[in-house]
């Protein structure tokens, strides 16, 4: 126990340096010193957050200690706490390296191709289909949700990656927007599991509390997409000739 107590104090603390900074990028003018400051800080936090949910996460599925005897549905307490922690770890390093990735190759998508790029999309993709499939299978309605989002994501990022021709270079400044908001949402959800059995544990299988993240995330994302491409629509004026 320990240990695990030990794991949790860490997930906290790089938690709350990516939960505080993740506000920082977005709030900030894209591409200023702060903007990129604050994103470090962000990428780093959730990266050790997302390392430290998957060691949780084993910890649960796989640890000599039987924790949390006070929850009788140790089927639904796996999958919360144990696979779909696992996955958001997984999507939380998964958001975060692409989101940084398609920065540092802006100019050569191609190397986004590489196998190392490509195992980190296939690893949340597996991760995701298992916890989706565990889901259903103990019918939780979350599972099935925050896997169905992560696998989508992954696929539209597959589709920048190899339709890279088809794309205007402007296109990744969206595409590292998306991976910043994904990583919130992902690194939101699986921080609350954390939170959540402590602070209100009769409702720590309520998914209408679970889902909070993913509807404010997509919610983000859709939003600033419709006002990127607002902005970028040829106004009224561009459209009429030109005095010769």
């Amino acid at each position: 126990m320990a240990l695990f107590e030990a794991l949790v104090a860490l997930h906290v603390a790089t938690g709350v340096v990516g939960l505080t900074a993740f506000w920082g990028p977005i709030v900030t003018r894209k591409g200023s010193g702060w903007h990129r400051k604050w994103g470090k800080a962000a990428s780093y936090g959730f990266l050790g957050a997302g390392a430290l949910a998957i060691a949780m996460a084993l910890l649960s599925l796989y640890g000599q200690e039987y924790r949390h005897p006070e929850i009788t549905d140790r089927a639904l307490y796996d999958g919360l706490f144990g696979w779909m922690m696992l996955y958001l770890g997984v999507l939380t390093i998964g958001f975060v390296d692409y989101g940084r990735a398609v920065i540092r190759h802006s100019r050569d998508r191609c190397a986004l191709r590489r196998l190392r790029y490509q195992a980190v999309i296939a690893a949340v993709v597996i991760s995701g289909a298992w916890c989706g499939i565990y889901g259903f299978q103990v019918e939780h309605p979350l599972m099935m949700l925050v896997a169905f989002i992560g696998i989508v994501a992954m696929l539209i990022q597959q589709r920048y990656i190899w339709r890279a021709a088809d794309f205007p270079h402007s296109a990744y400044v969206g595409e590292h927007f998306r991976a910043l908001i994904g990583m919130g949402i992902s690194a939101y959800t699986a921080f609350m599991s954390v939170g959540l059995i402590r602070l209100v544990p009769e409702h720590v299988f309520n998914p209408a509390i679970w889902a909070g993240p993913s509807v404010v995330g997509v919610s983000l994302i859709i939003y600033f997409t419709l006002k990127a491409k607002k902005a970028a629509a040829p106004k009224p004026s561009d459209a009429r000739p030109h005095p010769q």
